[in-house]
């Protein structure tokens, strides 16, 4: 190789001209201003978003609620048997076909809805100008979640 082209082949593989990368810092970092509030609530981030998905849609299939957060079956099982164990959902076989899961939030996991608002409240502060671009960054997100999701399909 010439000198040139390892140059090139050396700028790729700098970190600050990766994409992963500060996608990796900026969800834990997203994650890390979560934890204080989700801890009063006695829940994990993960939970919170399998939480999050059942609020929006209630007494959904495990593969679905999977389907919607990117998660394998070997991950979301033990998330969920621990959200049953707080009694926040439940989980109910199907009625025609038992191999069917289907996931339930109980009356403990709704009240939970309510007090989950505070977890937004501090992501809620901002100049207009802040949050309009905010709202840009995260449609710009759902583009590239769709597009690499399509190139796993």
């Amino acid at each position: 190789m010439t000198d040139k082209s390892t140059s090139l082949l050396d700028s790729h593989l700098h970190l600050d001209q990766q994409l992963c990368f500060p996608l990796y810092a900026a969800s834990r970092l997203m994650t890390r201003r979560y934890k204080p509030y989700l801890d009063k609530l006695g829940i994990t981030y993960p939970q919170y978003l399998a939480l999050m998905v059942l609020w929006q849609e209630d007494a959904l299939l495990v593969k679905v609620i999977g389907e919607k957060l990117f998660l394998s079956s070997n991950t979301l099982t033990p998330l969920l048997k621990r959200l049953a164990s707080l009694d926040l959902i439940e989980r109910r076989r199907g009625t025609e076909d038992e191999r069917e899961v289907y996931i339930h939030l109980t009356e403990s996991g709704r009240a939970l809805q309510q007090q989950a608002l505070c977890v937004m409240a501090p992501f809620a502060q901002g100049s207009e100008k802040q949050k309009m671009q905010v709202q840009k960054l995260k449609e710009q997100l759902d583009v590239l979640v769709a597009m690499l999701a399509d190139e796993e399909s």
